[in-house]
């Protein structure tokens, strides 16, 4: 691809509006990242479609808010208003550890270079923009503050704080995916509207001086949640439910003595809906601006393919479905095709996809059967804790995808660089050619499109602890890994089977990170893809940790909140650590685990002619047939 003009992207500076023709922009970004100008980055995919809607759409990306401020003077005041985002990620995420240790590298700047945004970006640059600019509406966006929009515990500040309104000035939340939501505030605007008279637009959250309707939902209020976390609690579990339903209800909290209000999500977006998105010109590159530079997030992205929005999985601690919604959004084969033939002539790429994805790879093209039981249902799952049985869970839409990716003849090969559920592949739907399908995609998947490791994510091996995070029993990764095994050996392949697990998820004690410990090490696993829980807004995972009570049972449920009890239970991931032994020895006699500290750290039997060599200090036992 030759060498873009700024033109080309949307103008960052005074000059480049000039450059246009432009003496003022009808609506200016401020966002946390680096501008990408490619479908992942979620301010370059809202400027394109208001770009597209026929409005003047200007960003300034990662502004200094630490000097006089000029970046948030230089191009002036929009005709309509400013819209602020942290970025892809919530900024606390980005800038913190589970253990609140500054990270020292931000993959969302060019160079990888940390503090190039504050904490919480949505309040600081809505309070700037509002003292500068008391006039003009500001619209916040994005996932920090789509995720904070009623209230919320901060694991960072370890306190229960108010919907995100409150602290940053901002006049209004675009909550979740926010193009049809963007798009209808801007035209409302440019008719005349006032912000304030604007009050019925969905995904939109505000303060109102209307009241509650008779069908609407009133949550406690945030000085009762603050009294008791019982409140808190409840507050979750009708979010939750309502996030989930096709057509959810109207929500209302008072804070500080005001209400707010949000309006309930827009039905999920139509195949040419999400088709016309992707089609438009992005350039799939980073502002000329930052020439010479590398852009972590985006080398990580820029040959990948997003398939589809949504999850109808549910885990308990994770924010997308709060964010994407539940009910799938799918791009057509056409659209998806024209993506692969553009990466193509991009004059870096070398002949491989390196993802054909979205929030779950094998998602794609599936929703319910019966879409009228769907619009009925308000389940947080599809697939837990059984898979529903109004889900179509037939993989021959992707199947057919990934066949035709690899028919271009400048593909040579296409990766699935996205999370698989792998009990959505192995589902039993009683029809023998779904089921004949479905095997066909798991070995298509494994044979065709792992880059030497598969990555999936089981979670954890506890079937107690796997209740709490809405995941199937580790049973079936087993099963899954008898699979993967067989189906490499069948095709003489050498690849691995990378598991994630999580450590002091709520409902999990030290007992249980012991077994997974033991478990791990039987399936000869030397665990890299860990994480210990990081409490984020508006997950269940969340609401229990906080509260320590299961919004849907009342329940209590016993949490590693203290720094001491999270170690302990992560260090049990790296029993194979010589530094780790002596303590993990310690901790497991206090808890008399006798059992386990004989299966970890008992000397083998059996000779090492008994095990094979797989790198890094892995073996794996061969048993009496040959067989893994």
């Amino acid at each position: 691809m030759p060498e873009l003009n700024k033109k080309y992207f949307l103008p960052t500076s005074k000059a480049e509006m000039e450059n246009l023709g432009w003496q003022q922009a009808d609506i200016i970004l401020f966002s946390g990242d680096a501008y990408v100008d490619h479908p992942s980055f979620g301010s370059a995919v809202i400027g394109r479609v208001l770009q597209d809607a026929g409005y003047k759409v200007a960003i300034v990306p990662q502004p200094n808010w630490q000097d006089d401020l000029r970046d948030f003077k230089k191009l002036g005041k929009p005709r309509l208003f400013f819209g602020v985002s942290a970025g892809a990620m919530d900024s606390m995420v980005n800038h913190y550890t589970a253990n609140r240790r500054l990270r020292h590298n931000d993959s969302y700047t060019p160079g990888g270079r940390h503090g190039m945004r504050p904490d919480y970006p949505t309040i600081v640059y809505s309070k700037i923009l509002k003292e500068l600019y008391p006039d003009i509406p500001i619209i916040a966006g994005g996932i920090e503050a789509s995720l904070r929009r009623v209230s919320h515990y901060d694991y960072w500040q370890n306190k229960l704080l108010p919907s995100i309104l409150v602290e940053s000035k901002a006049d209004m939340i675009c909550y979740g995916m926010g193009e049809k939501t963007m798009r209808e505030i801007a035209d409302r605007l440019n008719q005349g509207e006032k912000i304030s008279a604007i009050q019925n637009i969905p995904q939109t959250v505000f303060f109102s001086k209307e009241e509650p309707g008779k069908e609407d939902i009133v949550l406690h209020s945030y000085e009762q949640c603050l009294k008791d976390k019982r409140c808190q609690a409840e507050n979750f579990k009708h979010v939750e439910i309502e996030s989930n339903k096709y057509s959810g209800k109207v929500i209302w909290q008072s804070t500080g003595g005001k209400w707010i209000k949000i309006n309930p999500q827009h039905p999920p977006m139509t195949q040419e809906e999400i088709d016309k998105v992707y089609a438009l010109p992005f350039t799939r590159v980073p502002h000329p601006r930052y020439k010479g530079k590398i852009i972590p997030a985006y080398e990580m992205i820029r040959h990948s393919v997003t398939l589809h929005r949504g999850c109808f999985g549910g885990c308990s601690f994770c924010t997308i479905s709060a964010h994407q919604g539940k009910f799938i959004s799918s791009r057509s084969k056409e659209s998806v095709m024209k993506e692969v033939e553009q990466i193509t002539k991009m004059d870096d790429f070398k002949g491989y996809i390196s993802d054909l994805g979205g929030p779950s790879a094998n998602m794609y093209s599936m929703g319910g059967k019966d879409i009228e039981i769907c619009k009925k249902c308000a389940r947080p799952s599809c697939l837990y804790p059984n898979i529903c049985h109004n889900l179509n869970v037939n993989h021959s839409k992707l199947l057919d995808l990934y066949k035709s990716v690899d028919k271009n003849e400048n593909v040579k090969k296409s990766f699935i660089g996205s999370g698989v559920r792998y009990d959505l592949a192995m589902a039993a739907t009683g029809d023998s050619k779904s089921d004949h399908v479905n095997q066909e995609y798991v070995k298509e998947l494994i044979t065709n499109h792992v880059s030497g490791r598969l990555k999936v994510a089981p979670e954890h091996t506890s079937d107690k602890v796997l209740k709490y995070m809405r995941k199937p029993s580790f049973n079936l990764f087993h099963k899954f890994k008898r699979i993967f095994d067989n189906i490499n050996k069948q095709n003489n392949l050498n690849q691995q089977l990378i598991p994630y697990f999580i450590s002091s998820h709520p409902g999990c004690e030290l007992n249980d990170m012991a077994e997974l410990a033991g478990d791990t090490k039987e399936l000869n696993f030397h665990l890299e893809q860990v994480q210990d829980f990081t409490p984020t807004p508006m997950t269940l995972a969340t609401e229990i940790f906080y509260t320590g009570i299961h919004p849907y049972t009342g329940e209590k449920v016993y949490t590693a909140t203290s720094e001491k009890e999270k170690l302990a239970q992560r260090r049990l991931f790296f029993w194979y650590k010589p530094e780790e032994k002596n303590q993990i020895i310690q901790d497991l006699k206090k808890i008399k685990r006798f059992d386990i500290l004989k299966k970890l750290f008992s000397r083998p039997t059996e000779s090492k002619k008994n095990y094979k060599f797989e790198g890094k200090s892995k073996f794996r036992k061969i048993t009496d047939s040959g067989k893994f």
